[in-house]
């Protein structure tokens, strides 16, 4: 029986927004791999999906501001003094502070001595989510120790880190995949053959059957107003600038309802410009919330809506897994052709899409969409036969456990082990 074990590198953990990392890790527990999870940060969020409860595999936190655990970067820095490896590091560490001279990269190596230092002999490979932060920490480690690392690449680490640095880690990492076409060609374009397409996929058993059909409600009747739903962290790249704006556009005797799940930096903004549109009782900020609560609200909702677009700084979105949540409920779906979103909603046929960043388009969709229940039928049915059909996640998880175990030496797993054959195609 193997004792080797696979880490994990993440930027925080639990996270109540990154339900598909979770997803992942618990499929592959249950295909066998030995995990254990590294984070850089502790978890902010007050409530934890099941998927975490569910997940085995024991959590540590690397100090997130080195002075807050100096003597554990002392027992780092004096471990590397031993290394063999530690010019090399300091080599490579020299090159990327001079071109970013800032006090996080000089965080990142005193966390990637400690993660180097306090790696059991066992773990036999790094794995890490995101290229920016956390796959310098995992980066740094696995060259001072002498181990391989790969990455899962999302969608913020593609599009805000610097060229000359995602050209150098993809060099270095021993494989990669990333989770949409989007992402995969700005990879592709700077290091090619580095990465492949690993679509997260929904794992469908950890949701219900959807709803009845109900009473279809068009927004006409003050008593049964229209219920819509948007369901993301309130940062500039979801919209709900946009949404907000489309939403004051539309006509008074239009009546609906909108549910803003997700927290972030921008609520205090986004609820003063509810006020000014006077939108305040029609609109309910409910933060972040566990995923049961998140499905409740879905399977409540006549339409949902997520009005992805650029950021500044060039932050967006890859392939938001609330649509695919959305759709396991045959939930109508709006949203923009921005990302890797039209890679799942075809327009018109699963979902309506609009340009990113037009409150106007935006409003004539939600008004269109209102007035026309049997289209919102029609495409929540779809949605749901395209996730069914082309987004089960596991393919994606059978592709990364079979390059986890190559990587990291376990041996082929055993029928209870691994009872997914899918092939993903690249």
């Amino acid at each position: 029986m193997t004792h080797q074990r696979i880490a994990v590198v993440l930027k925080g953990y639990p996270r109540l927004s990154e339900t598909f990392i979770a997803q992942e890790l618990l499929a592959l527990e249950r295909r066998g791999l030995p995990l254990e999870i590294w984070s850089l940060r502790r978890p902010t969020d007050r409530a934890r999906h099941p998927m975490h409860a569910a997940i085995q595999a024991p959590a540590a936190y690397l100090p997130e501001y080195l002075r807050d655990a100096p003597l554990r970067v002392l027992r780092g820095l004096g471990a590397a003094l031993r290394r063999p490896r530690l010019p090399a590091l300091l080599a490579l560490f020299a090159r990327d502070l001079w071109r970013d001279p800032t006090a996080s990269r000089l965080r990142r190596l005193g966390q990637a001595l400690v993660l180097a230092r306090e790696l059991a002999p066992e773990v036999s490979h790094i794995h890490v989510h995101f290229l920016h932060t956390p796959a310098s920490v995992a980066r740094y480690a696995a060259l001072l120790t002498g181990r391989r690392w790969s990455f899962s690449a999302h969608a913020k680490d593609i599009w805000t880190t610097p060229a000359w640095e995602l050209s150098e880690k993809l060099r270095d990492a021993a494989w990669g995949v990333t989770c949409t076409r989007d992402g995969l060609a700005r990879l592709e374009a700077l290091a090619p053959g580095r990465t492949r397409l690993a679509y997260h996929g929904l794992d469908l058993a950890r949701f219900p059957a959807p709803p009845p059909p109900r009473e279809p409600r068009d927004g006409t009747d003050p008593g049964a107003p229209l219920r819509l739903l948007c369901v993301g962290r309130l940062v500039a790249k979801k919209g709900h600038d946009d949404l907000i704006d489309a939403l004051a556009a539309l006509p008074p005797s239009l009546h609906w309802r909108l549910d803003l799940i997700g927290g972030g930096a921008l609520r205090g903004v986004l609820e003063a410009r509810v006020r000014e549109r006077g939108l305040s009782e029609r609109i309910a900020f409910r933060g972040a919330l566990a995923q049961p609560e998140v499905v409740a609200a879905m399977r409540a909702a006549d339409l949902f809506v997520l009005p992805t677009k650029p950021a500044p700084g060039g932050d967006r979105d890859g392939l938001p897994n609330v649509l695919m949540e959305a759709a396991s409920q045959a939930r109508p779906m709006l949203a923009t052709a921005f990302a890797g979103t039209p890679e799942f909603i075809a327009d018109g046929e699963h979902g309506i899409l609009v340009a990113p960043g037009d409150p106007a388009a935006l409003a004539d969709a939600l008004a269109r969409l209102a007035a026309d229940p049997a289209l919102r039928l029609r495409l929540g049915a779809a949605a749901r036969v395209r996730l069914v059909q082309d987004f089960s996640e596991a393919a994606a998880v059978t592709l990364i456990a079979a390059a986890l175990r190559a990587s990291a030496g376990l041996p082929p797993p055993t029928e209870a082990a691994d009872p997914e054959r899918t092939a993903c195609a690249s």
